[in-house]
């Protein structure tokens, strides 16, 4: 554990924007929250950790992450209780991801229990941001990212910490359409597949959008060096019921250590269905779609949870999934995963942690 027995000063805002946010109908991730957590690394630790009012940042055109992307983030959210509470989900788990992706990213380790406080403090602040209705949650978004003013290809000496939140509503309004790539690569052996970097995300970018030109919402990713096993479904991980049997890639440093597909797993031992993590190759998917053994695929992350795959293309083939209501097993998943998150049943995991 590393400690740092810093106290996080707290300047609050003199006007919030609350009251003129209409919370129930915003855009997801652009509406932000009245206050962010900002922490500063220079000379060799962590220093003035403090929540003040969200605003822009200044910054000097040689900053090192505008040239050389040395820059993590994670993403995790906040949910109400029946009874009114707030609860933040597993943030251990984030917390331990982004440290591995610091030290992929040859960036500084965060002290533990005080990013926990300030993901606390921050959200108990702003607690009044989280909407009350059965879809809306609070979307937390920690990252780091290298300021030294210098060009040149090193490892920043200096770093600024921030987390900011925004509540937000469901992703995807409906299932989405996938299409397997087949020519660009989104990782590869030895690279940085299993961090939350922004440059990971950056790269698939254009051939998303090729996709997107073609009608598809996202694609899903298949392996760098042959094209012949899945990875991961846009920017989540993806699951396959095959003939009953909840199969999903296992994690072999180009797949992101998803919370949510940790979660997704767990839920699903525990209710009898049959798991297989290992490697899934596109002809297996492609046939089970073919003969119906596919009864369902979806994406899981922080973002959607659950984003139910209502078409998988394929070359020149087309697979219509079936419906979502004839979903069994990823909707009892689903149902289960919300209610345990949102305090309607017991949390047998230890997985919530109290904010208010």
């Amino acid at each position: 554990m590393i400690t740092t027995g810093q106290k996080i000063a707290i300047h609050r805002t003199e006007r919030s924007r609350l009251p003129e946010t209409d919370l129930a109908h915003v855009k997801f991730g652009r509406v932000f929250s009245d206050h962010m957590f900002v922490m500063d690394y220079q000379d060799g630790r962590w220093q003035d950790a403090r929540i003040t009012p969200f605003a822009d940042l200044v910054m000097s055109p040689a900053a090192l992450v505008l040239h050389y992307s040395q820059t993590i983030f994670e993403g995790l959210k906040a949910y109400r209780t029946p009874e009114g509470g707030v609860h933040l989900f597993r943030p251990q788990a984030n917390i331990a991801r982004m440290n591995h992706s610091a030290h992929r990213m040859c960036m500084p380790q965060l002290p533990e229990e005080l990013f926990l406080e300030a993901l606390v403090e921050l959200v108990r602040l702003d607690r009044g941001w989280l909407p009350t209705d059965k879809e809306g949650s609070l979307y937390i978004r920690p990252f780091m990212f290298a300021s030294d003013e210098y060009i040149g290809v090193k490892p920043s000496d200096t770093y600024t910490f921030i987390i900011f939140t925004c509540p937000v509503q469901a992703y995807y309004q409906e299932p989405v359409r996938v299409k397997i790539e087949t020519t660009y690569s989104r990782a590869f052996p030895g690279g940085t597949g299993e961090t939350k970097c922004g440059g990971n995300y950056a790269g698939g970018l254009y051939p998303a959008k090729l996709g997107q030109d073609k009608g598809f919402h996202q694609l899903v990713w298949t392996d760098g060096l042959t094209h012949q096993y899945i990875e991961e479904s846009g920017t989540m991980n993806v699951f396959f019921n095959i003939d009953g049997t909840l199969v999903t890639p296992s994690l072999d440093g180009t797949i992101l250590k998803g919370v949510t597909r940790d979660s997704i797993l767990r839920i699903a031992r525990d209710q009898g269905v049959p798991v297989d993590e290992r490697r899934v190759s596109v002809e297996e998917v492609v046939s089970a779609a073919r003969s119906g053994k596919l009864r369902s695929a979806f994406g899981a992350g922080t973002a959607a949870t659950i984003a139910h795959i209502a078409t998988i293309a394929h070359g020149d083939e087309v697979f219509e999934l079936p419906t979502v209501e004839e979903r069994t097993v990823a909707n009892d998943i689903g149902r289960t995963l919300d209610d345990i998150r949102r305090g309607r049943v017991s949390d047998p995991y230890g997985w919530m942690v109290p904010v208010a």
